[in-house]
């Protein structure tokens, strides 16, 4: 875990910029917060409206994140009216608790856009309970957020943003399906009944802190599409929150909530959270844990005795998760893990036909967009197989061959990138032996989609570098052949 983290690559310092965009820009609504007038719980929630808004909004290009960013309000708002209108109401806070996540989960299928504005609604909720919102305060909340995700848009959009030299980046859509066979709808009901679960355990553990174990559970469906990827995501989050406890005693607590050095350990979490994001869950769940202690040291209830109710709320609602994805409409790990490497496939095939027609001496092909979808689609796999070569999974048969088509996933997607590089170079010439060389990739391709013909590995690797990429590219597909095909007839179902 610690070597993913500090060894993971950043090209073009992305993620560096990501988080450390993320301070500054969260820093600056909390002071014009301040500087308006609002309260401590009023900058607070300035605070974490501006990180949903700068951490939540993925749109494949600028002009989409923007108006995403202004839809954000228009989603928020109104479950913070719900919330704090609802405060002395338990039963009705608390359907319409539910009735947020089940909604937030569904608007997923919608695309980042719906995404987003599903995981804003649900945190806004979420946020109301943690500050225990009233009506009193709504109007003071309600311009917090406003201000705050102004001032997140200001800083993204204007001040720093990193995105317009960059080409769009593509975002995969889930697996498709109708009705229930839709992994969108299923998780849905899923993240309903496991909150439904975690509401009732975690009042039962506290009348106060319950809020934690429904978030959770929320937070634990996030990003994931099969029972594997979810169990997987709920070990990783009690793990997470338990070394974050951890960290918090040794230094969210001896600040005592004190301004000046809460505010710094305040921007090392915040840009913990953003910049281990995408490297390891674990590590944000730990960062995102120091950042709720530090919150609750300002508003003067910080406690080992909290700290360890947080623990066992977090455990009620990883529970929550598990008992929804084992028995409510359950999405196996193999089937969504077949979904995305068929894809992945036919990605590389794409690539490869891309990069060749721009050898011949095409002037419109461009493989760029197909190498960034395949890193896309090479990261959803990664995601998806998570739980077949976690250390815990028992089969160790599994674990082997999973961890093999991952590697050779790879090799598929080095020498995808080292074709498109040479096909960059304005010298490269067109060989005619790589129209054959590419229509043995769409055969092997075809091959592996199907999970019955025998791929044959090529001769040995030529010197000239396209070819020797190509040849490269059918050796890693042929030796996929063995780890893909089951008996069973399932591609998957042994990987």
């Amino acid at each position: 875990m610690l070597k993913r983290v500090f060894t993971a690559p950043d090209p073009g310092r992305l993620r560096l910029r990501f988080a450390a965009r993320a301070v500054f820009g969260i820093g600056l609504a909390v002071v014009v917060c301040a500087l308006a007038g609002h309260s401590l719980t009023g900058a607070v929630t300035g605070g974490l409206a501006a990180l949903l808004a700068l951490f939540t909004v993925t749109d494949p290009t600028v002009r989409g994140q923007a108006v995403t960013t202004a839809l954000l309000p228009v989603v928020g708002l109104p479950v913070l009216t719900a919330a704090a209108e609802l405060h002395g109401v338990p039963v009705a806070r608390d359907l319409v608790f539910l009735a947020v996540v089940g909604a937030g989960v569904y608007a997923r299928r919608w695309g980042p856009r719906g995404h987003s504005l599903g995981v804003f609604a649900f945190m806004t909720y979420f946020v109301a309970q943690f500050l225990h919102a009233t009506p009193a305060r709504l109007s003071e909340l309600s311009a917090a957020v406003l201000l705050s995700v102004f001032c997140a848009a200001v800083v993204r959009f204007g001040l720093w943003c990193y995105e317009r030299r960059l080409p769009a980046a593509p975002v995969p859509a889930p697996p498709a399906g109708t009705g229930l066979a839709r992994v969108t709808t299923r998780q849905a009901v899923q993240a309903t009944a496991g909150a439904g679960f975690a509401l009732i355990a975690g009042q039962l553990v506290s009348g106060q802190r319950w809020y934690w174990a429904v978030g959770a559970t929320w937070w634990i469906f996030v990003n994931t599409a099969s029972r594997g990827e979810t169990l997987v995501r709920g070990f990783r989050r009690v793990l997470g929150t338990a070394i974050g406890i951890a960290l918090g005693l040794l230094a969210a607590a001896p600040v005592h909530g004190a301004p000046v050095p809460t505010a710094v350990l305040v921007a090392v979490a915040v840009f913990g959270v953003f910049y281990t994001a995408a490297v390891s869950y674990t590590w944000m769940m730990l960062w995102v844990t120091f950042l709720a202690e530090l919150l609750y040291g300002l508003l003067g209830v910080l406690t080992p005795h909290l700290l360890a109710l947080r623990l066992a709320e977090t455990a009620v609602g990883a529970l929550g998760a598990v008992l929804a994805v084992l028995f409510v409409l359950p999405v196996t790990t193999h089937l969504t893990t077949d979904a995305w490497i068929r894809r992945a496939l036919r990605c590389v095939h794409a690539c490869t036909a891309e990069a060749a027609a721009r050898l011949a001496g095409s002037t419109t092909a461009d493989p760029a967009p197909r190498v960034a979808e395949l890193e896309q689609l090479l990261g959803r796999v990664r995601l998806s197989v998570a739980p077949l070569v976690h250390p815990l999974n028992p089969m160790s048969g599994r674990k082997r061959r999973a961890r093999r088509v991952l590697g050779l996933l790879d090799d598929c997607a080095r020498e995808v990138r080292g074709l498109v590089a040479v096909a960059a170079d304005p010298e490269a010439s067109h060989d005619a032996r790589l129209a054959a060389a590419c229509w043995r990739v769409e055969a092997a391709v075809e091959a592996l989609t199907r999970g019955s013909e025998h791929i044959t590995a090529p001769a040995e690797r030529p010197t000239e570098p396209a070819l020797a990429h190509l040849h490269g590219l059918e050796r890693a597909l042929a030796e996929l052949g063995e780890p893909l095909r089951t008996p069973a007839g399932s591609p998957l179902a042994g990987a």
